[in-house]
């Protein structure tokens, strides 16, 4: 199937594509519809998609024949086949009860493929109320076409840098429910690029990457999205954006035009990235 753009446009208020995620918002975005359909079924990676660097297989596919197309409301289901099955039907719509339509395709879907969860996806335009955008993701932008911003307040380095004995490993293992444990793995193995530590008293308080690069649907190079995480006890001395800061000068100095990020509404790193002034291109709601 083709979508028209016509009816998806004005009910797509976040620039967000099934499987793919948050994109630019001067994205190719008829275009990259109609990739993720054709790519439905195959396993496959398009060429710019930024998940690609974790796997050998795309583990979501659109479902297209459960696709729901109409002009004012737009429901896309996949399939996540990683893990605990999931389908997630993202509802792009203005009709609130598209959204209870959405949810009764989730349950049909995840009783059809055997998923064990089923999600809605739904979008809050930038400047909605926080009220409803609680639980929600929070998705942003930095502009590094200006410069890179503020230098690091305090010192980071490249953790291929830190001194023996400084303890990544300790600090992966602290924060593997932050997915750092994985990201250890892989840096062991030789599969990522640099990863930027703040060293304290000796030990790593905190990380953020791996940093690396990859050209967008129109050929842009963009920053792709890091893990980024600070230990309990260094945090509020200023590792975080000092971390932040080093990465978006790495971005700069690497040829990044930009860097979309995703952060949960009123966490730490969410009030970092508005504290710095990135730009909010709304809110992305899952749903059980």
């Amino acid at each position: 199937m083709r979508f028209r753009w016509d009816w998806v446009e004005p009910v797509m208020p976040v620039p967000y594509v099934p499987t793919l995620g948050p994109v630019h918002p001067g994205s190719p975005f008829p275009d990259l519809f109609d990739a993720v359909v054709e790519a439905a079924g195959t396993d496959r990676f398009l060429p710019h998609d930024k998940d690609r660097r974790w796997s050998d297989r795309k583990s979501e596919q659109v479902l297209v024949d459960a696709i729901q197309h109409h002009q004012r409301q737009t429901l896309v289901p996949t399939l996540v086949d990683r893990g605990a099955r999931t389908v997630r039907v993202h509802a792009y719509t203005s009709v609130p009860e598209s959204l209870a339509a959405a949810s009764d395709l989730a349950r049909h879907l995840a009783h059809v493929h055997g998923a064990a969860r089923a999600r809605v996806v739904s979008f809050l335009a930038p400047g909605q109320p926080d009220e409803l955008a609680q639980g929600g993701v929070r998705v942003q932008l930095r502009d590094l076409t200006a410069g890179p911003g503020p230098v690091p307040g305090i010192p980071v380095q490249d953790s291929r840098q830190s001194p023996a004995g400084a303890g990544f490993g300790v600090f992966a293992a602290a924060m593997a429910a932050d997915g750092f444990a994985f990201l250890h793995e892989r840096m062991r193995a030789g599969k990522t690029g640099p990863v930027l530590t703040v060293v304290h008293e000796g030990q790593v308080a905190g990380v953020i990457g791996p940093m690396e690069t990859m050209p967008d649907a129109t050929g842009t190079l963009r920053l792709l999205p890091q893990y980024f995480g600070v230990l309990p006890q260094y945090r509020g001395r200023g590792c975080g954006r000092a971390l932040w800061r080093a990465a978006m000068h790495w971005g700069h100095e690497h040829g990044a035009a930009y860097q979309i990020l995703q952060t949960e509404v009123d966490a730490a790193s969410d009030r970092l990235c508005v504290a710095e002034g990135l730009a909010s291109l709304g809110v992305i709601l899952q749903t059980p």
